[in-house]
């Protein structure tokens, strides 16, 4: 899962970016409104963590510009108001949840769940393809009966295939989701993932579709 934070407080917003990562999400960071505005039209993310009080551009503002674009991204505000209306203007100009500083981290990342779960349409965290099971609370992995221990980015990109079972995902895709801007290798490296988890949870689980990219094969 890719991730978006706008927020100007640069430390915060360094600290976020760092604890994130280690749940295993790509993510990029900017501290103005324009240029957020700028990457979430040009990047398929998957969350916008958005603070309200920013240069350029507020977060009411660029929120209500991407809903207006018909970008249903959802958004969780970050913002040191607490006040009520604040709170509803923020969720009348599109945001999906609402947090105020400081916060909780733990709250924050069960609120980022929380909504990527509902934004896959999904109240469980719970994935299952046939008899491969992933379960994206704990990030852990069971094929069968056995529970198969993979690395962080492993699990992310299987991640992508199982929310899809079945259909074809592109190396495209995968990029997208999975790898963040401060990443300039070589794009092969969805290959080498691929066959990582081809080693670990046998060679018939995930199909390559030649020219297309990949699949879970949902009676694995």
């Amino acid at each position: 899962m890719r991730l978006l934070i706008v927020e100007d407080e640069r430390r915060l917003a360094v600290s976020l970016a760092k604890g994130l990562r280690a749940e295993g999400f790509a993510v990029d960071v900017t501290h103005d409104g324009k240029e957020g505005l700028h990457l979430a039209n040009e990047v398929p993310y998957d969350l916008i963590l958005l603070d309200v009080s920013l240069p350029g551009m507020n977060g009411y503002h660029l929120c209500e510009a991407l809903r207006r674009s018909g970008d249903d991204v959802p958004i969780l505000m970050l913002t040191a108001k607490d006040g009520e209306y604040d709170e509803a203007e923020g969720l009348d100009t599109g945001a999906d949840d609402y947090l105020t500083k400081p916060f909780s981290y733990m709250v924050l990342l069960a609120r980022i769940r929380a909504l990527l779960r509902r934004a896959g349409q999904s109240a469980s965290p719970v994935v299952r393809a046939g008899n491969l099971i992933i379960d994206r609370g704990t990030r852990k992995v069971r094929l069968g009966a056995d529970e198969v221990p993979l690395t962080v980015k492993q699990f992310s990109v299987l991640e992508q295939l199982m929310l899809r079972p079945g259909n074809v995902v592109s190396k495209t895709e995968i990029m997208e989701h999975v790898w963040d801007f401060s990443y300039d290798g070589d794009p092969n490296i969805v290959e080498v993932y691929v066959s990582g988890l081809r080693r670990k949870l046998g060679a018939g689980v995930i199909e390559t579709v030649r020219g297309a990219g990949y699949r879970v094969i949902t009676d694995a």
